[in-house]
């Protein structure tokens, strides 16, 4: 039940984010449908935890509402049999999140971005307003001034033909007509009554002088323009595959595997090319072949010997060559730092194969001892508590995957921060929940603050 009200609040939120791309696009209800169900499993890794969390805590926090706790413990039975059971249920469920995480989400991850893709290219249905130029069809501007309320009879209609891209030497004006589609929905076709066609020649010679012009009467026309720029073109999945967050584990490993190689590779022809292109002076003595600095040696006097037009030509192509070998290192830097985000990406979501399963698991030795020793159930206290430790959780998730992203944080360490600040709160609380430690007591917090502050009375009256 928790699992599905998160996932409901997710997909709402991912409505909301795109609601301008889908709204007014003519969409079927079973794209809008199959757009939400492939939003929804890439929501799970955002979802199942908050909803271990939450369940847990629930469940024992209603076992300890109702004293149900107190009876198992008083018969003999340890809080750790108590929560075998769940443990287990909990590795079912980490290990079914490593497998969707692994082969599934990758597929939704490519279903789901394509089509939103596509769907964000899609244009809006056929719609004229009135008095406004509408330039939705290829190569047409259409006015329109006044429309019955039927949407079909019209008034006062311009049309420019833009297909030969010559500007506004095409023009069809009309008194009245009517705007109606076929059947199939593929055209729409427009039917004028007493009109005229404003033609301007421009493929004849002098026209510019002449400015020769063209205008035919007409008591009725009809125009069809194709309605096929409205449908929904579906873009090829294969341009898609290669993208990281569509690949496995194994197709990432591949990947970072081919990528490091390539940066490595970038790296030494960067190395020899600079040193071929930009030092002119090899030591033959050392079979190192050592490169000689010839700048250490040179003198301001040696421009003594120049004219001042030649000193004047050396300087100038000095400033050259130096701003040229400054561009090419500063491009090769940013191609290497970029090639090295793309890897850096890469491992960031080979790591969230294993950070999602780890994560459950830690959530639930958080949930399951909370629960114990607050014994509150139902969606009232439970509720505030897992929300404020999944925000704990989602923000050092984001906070390690940023600076891993930036290159301040290894992988290793930046994807696992959330899972290394969670889990000693987990040992904590399930530490104090099998020992029966009075966290959430306020009696037991008002004795040991009473505590501190009467020994520290007592050293400030003995000093």
């Amino acid at each position: 039940m928790t699992f599905f009200i998160a996932l409901f609040i997710l997909d709402m939120q991912f409505l909301w984010k795109y609601v301008d791309d889908l709204v007014g696009k003519g969409l079927e209800w079973y794209l809008i449908g199959k757009l939400l169900f492939y939003a929804s499993s890439t929501f799970v890794p955002l979802a199942l935890p908050l909803a271990i969390l939450l369940s847990s805590l629930m469940t024992f926090g209603n076992l300890g509402e109702h004293y149900e706790l107190v009876a198992m413990k008083a018969a003999g039975i340890s809080i750790w049999k108590i929560m075998k059971p769940l443990i287990i249920l909990s590795i079912l469920i980490c290990l079914l999140a490593f497998y969707f995480s692994n082969n599934i989400l990758p597929v939704a991850n490519l279903k789901f971005q394509s089509l939103l893709y596509d769907i964000r290219k899609k244009k809006l249905t056929f719609n004229i307003k009135e008095g406004v130029f509408y330039n939705g069809l290829d190569g047409y501007t259409i006015r329109i001034g006044k429309k019955d309320k039927d949407g079909i009879r019209i008034e006062d209609v311009m049309i420019y033909n833009h297909t030969k891209r010559l500007g506004n030497i095409d023009l069809t004006i009309a008194k009245s007509g009517r705007m109606e589609s076929t059947p199939d929905g593929r055209y729409i076709i427009f039917t004028l009554f007493d009109g005229y066609n404003y033609h301007e020649k421009v493929d004849v010679k002098g026209y510019r002088i002449t400015r020769p012009f063209q205008r035919t009467h007409f008591q009725e026309e009809c125009r069809r323009f194709d309605l096929k720029s409205f449908e929904l073109n579906r873009t090829d999945e294969i341009l898609f595959k290669d993208h990281y967050m569509m690949l496995n584990i194994a197709q990432l490993n591949k990947a970072i595997d081919s990528l490091s190689t390539k940066l490595e590779k970038k790296k030494t022809d960067f190395k020899s090319s600079f040193i071929k292109n930009n030092y002119r002076f090899y030591s033959n003595i050392d079979t190192t072949k050592k490169i000689i600095d010839t700048l250490k040696n040179l003198k301001p006097e040696f421009l003594d010997n120049f004219t001042r037009n030649e000193k004047e030509e050396i300087l100038q192509t000095a400033i050259i060559n130096s701003k040229n070998i400054k561009n090419n290192i500063t491009y090769n830097i940013d191609d290497i730092a970029a090639k090295n985000k793309i890897i850096i990406k890469h491992k960031i979501i080979w790591h969230k194969k294993f950070t999602l399963s780890f994560a459950c698991f830690v959530l639930f030795f958080i949930g399951a001892p909370l629960g114990a020793i607050i014994r509150k159930g139902g969606l009232g206290l439970p509720v505030v508590i897992s929300v404020l430790f999944f925000i704990l959780y989602h923000i050092t998730s984001i906070t390690g995957k940023k600076y891993t992203e930036a290159a301040v944080m290894d992988p290793n360490i930046g994807m696992w921060l959330s899972s290394a600040i969670l889990l000693p709160i987990g040992v904590f609380l399930t530490y104090k929940a099998t020992t029966d430690s009075p966290l959430l007591d306020a009696d037991a917090w008002r004795k040991f603050f009473i505590m501190i502050f009467g020994n520290f009375q007592r050293k400030k009256q003995q000093l």
